[in-house]
């Protein structure tokens, strides 16, 4: 079976396509950022899938904003017995309230949160938010540095956001990439598909063809790790 690829942003909408050896016309809009995926056959153009939908767009938008909504149900408490992914890994969450600086630690398959007594849980999740940062902040240099001379590309500024529908962005003019906070949540090898995704938007600033080549290049394996990034937990995480 013959597959290519294209992207398309559609009225502010990032859509990915596959073209392939099918009869019918397929959209889907996948947790946990509502990425829109369209399945086309083969002997459609990108003009017709754009098309096809715009005619689906209300659709679309009612299950972006039901995985949203979701997501902001599933808002972290902060309490022991929560389960936390850490680099894809599940943690069980436990509060151990003692004066002192508040911190993370990993111990076996717990996360321990150290904090003053009546810390909040809103406090709580800032200090969550920080460590996670924290984790990127350790990771992202060396991957960096170890792609720089493969792609021939340089990455002079780099920064952490909480972003709602990319894993991350890059401004080609100028080099700077930006990575999504939730990352560090992920299994490392996501996060460095990203960096490369990202630096290879150096070379090339669409989602077209030749930059599909260059990533079948680079990393040969990109499509399964972005399929493990878009389908692993992000905030609707698991109660134990």
């Amino acid at each position: 079976m013959s597959t290519a690829s294209a992207h398309l942003t559609i009225r502010g909408i990032d859509v990915d396509i596959l073209y392939k050896d099918i009869k019918h016309l397929h959209i889907g809009v996948y947790p946990p950022l509502g990425r829109v995926r369209v399945a086309a056959p083969d002997r459609l153009d990108d003009e017709q899938v754009r098309l096809a939908v715009i005619q689906r767009l209300p659709w679309i938008k009612r299950r972006r904003e039901e995985l949203r909504s979701a997501a902001r149900q599933s808002e972290r408490e902060m309490v022991t017995g929560e389960s936390h992914y850490v680099w894809g890994t599940r943690y069980r969450l436990k509060v151990i309230e003692r004066p002192g600086r508040a911190h993370f630690e990993t111990d076996g398959e717990r996360l321990l949160l150290y904090v003053p007594a009546g810390t909040t849980a809103e406090h709580r999740r800032t200090l969550l938010d920080r460590w996670h940062r924290e984790q990127l902040r350790q990771a992202i240099p060396s991957l960096i540095a170890k792609w720089e001379p493969r792609l021939d590309a340089s990455v002079p500024r780099w920064t952490i956001r909480r972003m709602k529908t990319k894993w991350g962005s890059c401004n080609r003019e100028t080099g700077h990439i930006w990575f999504n906070v939730e990352l560090a949540k992920k299994h490392p090898d996501c996060l460095e598909y990203i960096v490369v995704h990202e630096m290879t938007h150096h070379l090339e600033r669409n989602h077209g063809p030749r930059f599909t080549k260059l990533m079948d290049t680079f990393m040969p394996n990109w499509r399964t790790l972005r399929d493990q990034l878009n389908n692993a937990p992000l905030t609707q995480e698991q109660w134990t």
